[in-house]
Order: structure tokens, then sequence, then C-alpha cells
């Protein structure tokens, strides 16, 4: 799709966006830019660049495509610095958690850009820990003007589908609204819940006794400080609005303790709207028929099972281990593209000896 492509931050997601590139044949040569030798270490190591750089010069003229990929307090400084390099005729996108003052900082700054945001990320930051399958099925949100080309946002759009996200357009302001709530806000919730702890003269005790669900509430808080600050800071006036919105919400259910029916309400509400999440998500992503695959723990034998598809003439559209034991071996999930293939799946791996539902 392009020629020369730069990428700019090399973290999790830059470094994500790097090898999806790469993997994908989408550019002819990839070039990373970082202020952290380690990082730029692990991107040839990886295999997410085919150049390095530690600083800007004459090489960012030779771009096709420019994506920027810092935290977001420094986009704009970074803009700033490669305005003077970016050819008439060239695009720039960045990958920011907040919209509405980044896109009006770069959008007078750099030819053709456009605003993106990838609903993607993990608790642990940083090129090492990036891979191109952090962007599969995600949804990637597009945040045009009025000042935005038909053709670079169909050229962005292409792209993001070409790494296998979803595009999906909203407006700047609106996209700061809904982050703030489904994001940002979660963010300060782990935070705060965490130094709530923290402050207990029972903390030894409280972590011993922490079980799975306050680690996966406070989850987000494991990543890395100082993005998730940036982020907030630059959304504050939406967040504010948004903590406001949920302190009600924790009176209403404060005030539900003595009334055990609308405490009762409150959760089954809670419930289908958790309950709905996979739904929502499933709707915009192509269905995946399972099989679940019990299998020995023993050398090769993953590849043995793949073999029994393989020779059916069966195409596997994913592979998850679902659960490693101490002994007893291994559960396999197997996703299929229709019931007609996950039918013929499971009577091949019955007739190899396997057990599946």
């Amino acid at each position: 799709m392009y020629g020369e492509v730069g990428v700019f931050g090399m973290g999790l997601l830059g470094g994500s966006v790097a090898l999806g590139l790469r993997e994908r044949f989408l550019a002819r040569t990839v070039h990373a830019f970082d202020l952290d030798a380690s990082a730029l270490e692990a991107a040839l190591a990886m295999g997410a660049a085919d150049v390095v750089h530690s600083s800007l010069g004459p090489w960012v003229s030779g771009l096709d495509l420019g994506i920027l990929a810092v935290p977001v307090r420094a986009l704009e400084s970074l803009a700033r610095s490669l305005a003077p390099h970016a050819r008439p005729g060239s695009r720039w996108l960045d990958i920011g958690s907040v919209k509405g003052p980044v896109v009006a900082a770069l959008e007078p700054l750099l030819p053709g850009f456009v605003g993106t945001h990838p609903m993607a990320g993990r608790e642990t930051p940083g090129m090492q820990n990036a891979y191109a399958g952090l962007l599969q099925s995600a949804v990637w949100v597009v945040t045009p003007t009025e000042r935005t080309a038909p053709a670079d946002l169909e050229a962005v759009a292409g792209l993001i589908t070409a790494l296998g996200a979803f595009p999906v357009t909203l407006d700047a302001a609106r996209h700061d609204r809904l982050v703030a709530r489904v994001s940002h806000v979660p963010w300060v919730l782990a935070t705060a819940l965490n130094l709530w702890i923290a402050d207990d003269p029972d903390r030894e005790r409280l972590l011993f006794l922490a079980a799975g669900g306050f680690r996966d509430l406070t989850r987000v808080a494991s990543g890395s400080p100082a993005m998730s600050r940036d982020m907030v800071l630059e959304n504050r006036t939406e967040v504010r609005a948004a903590l406001v919105d949920l302190a009600a919400v924790v009176r209403r259910l404060a005030d539900a303790l003595d009334d055990p029916q609308a405490l009762l309400s409150a959760a089954e509400d809670a419930k289908r709207t958790r309950d709905a999440l996979p739904i929502v998500r499933r709707s915009m992503l192509p269905r995946v028929f399972d099989v679940v695959v019990a299998i020995p723990d023993r050398p090769m034998e993953l590849a043995t099972l793949l073999g029994v598809l393989g020779r059916a003439g069966l195409n596997v559209r994913d592979v998850e281990v679902l659960k490693i034991r101490e002994t007893g071996g291994e559960a396999i999930r197997l996703g299929f593209s229709d019931a007609e293939t996950q039918d013929a799946a499971r009577a091949a791996l019955a007739e190899a000896g396997y057990r599946s539902r």
C-alpha cells in the first residue's frame, strides 16, 4: 500500500502497528523512530522495522506515510518538529487516545493528517510486548474533520482494514466523551482501588485475600503510569464530567444498601449490561465457530492435532490455549469459519481419538 512508512514511537502500540505493516507486506520499508535506543534495538530484533532512527532529519521527507505513536502529551511537539520535513502529498495519522485537542493541534501542521485511535492495548507496555495480533479485530476509531480530504480518509480506513482492524468514524468530541467512560475513568477507578488498599492498615492481609475479581477490576493500573496520566490529563474535562455521573451512581448504590429489592434491581441491570458486552463485540466481528479439544501434555501434540485437521482439508481460523494444568494435559480452543467446518473438525478429531466439545 505504501513505499516508505515511518512509525514514530516504538512502544506497545507503535511496535504492534510496525509489526503489522511488516507481516502483512503493507510497506516497502518501515522506518522506526524513538529516542530510546533499547526500543530501537528491540524493533530490529523483533523484525518490526527495516531502518531505525534516533533523530529527525531529511529521511522524514521521503516518507509516504507517517504514524505518530508517542504519548499523547508529546504529539504536538513531535508534529511541530516533523512539519518542516513532511513533504506535500504524504499522509500522517496519530494513534493517541485523546482526539479533540490532538486533531485541532496536528491537522494544521501535517499534510493529509487524520486523527485515529485503535481501541487496543494490554497492561504490559513497551516494544518488547508488541505483537501484530494486538490489532486483529480491534475497533479503530477515525475522527475526520471538515478539512479532511475524502481520499485521505479512504486511505486511512483502507490501511486500518488491511491491518486486520475495523475502522469506525466518530466526531472527535464524541470520541473523547465515550472513551472517558469506557477507558479513562476505569483507569482512575483502578488506581483509586489500589491506593485505597495500599493505605489500609491491613494492607498485607487485604492483598493476600484479593481474588480474581479484584485483580480483573484493577488490571489496567498495571500499565504505564506516565502514559495513563497523560491520556487522563489531556481528556480531563470529559473525565471530570464522567466521574460526576459515576459518583451519582455510587451514591444511589449506597442508598440501596438499605433496600434489598433496589439493590437486586441494580445488580440485575448491571449483569444485563455486562453480559451484553460480548454480543456487542461479536456483532462487529466475523462469527467464529469454536471447538474445545482436550489434548495430552506431550511434545508435538498440538502439531499432531493440527495435522489431523490439515489432512482433512479443514482450515483453522483461531487457536488458543484455554487451560494449562500441572498434569493431565491441556485444553485447546479451535475456531472455524462456519458450522459445517466445525462439525467436520469434530468428526475428524473424534476419529483420531480426541475428545472435544
